[in-house]
């Protein structure tokens, strides 16, 4: 057996380019500082959302 593992590539979930999902990759998944800056930044924006019905009043429940 090979005592080097190849590294395993992912695709960066911002730029879409390639990226070392190891250890010695302190961004993993993403490439870089950048791409985990602007996902950061996007997530503080509220830009990532998930579609939901709005709630409904229950008129049983006393006000």
């Amino acid at each position: 057996m090979d005592s080097q593992a190849k590294p395993r590539i992912v695709r960066c979930p911002q730029c879409g380019g390639d990226s070392i999902f190891a250890p010695s990759n302190s961004w993993r998944p993403f490439c870089s500082h950048r791409c985990r800056q602007i996902d950061l930044g996007a997530w503080a924006n509220e830009e990532f959302r998930v579609a939901a019905s709005p709630p409904v009043e229950d008129d049983s429940l006393p006000h």
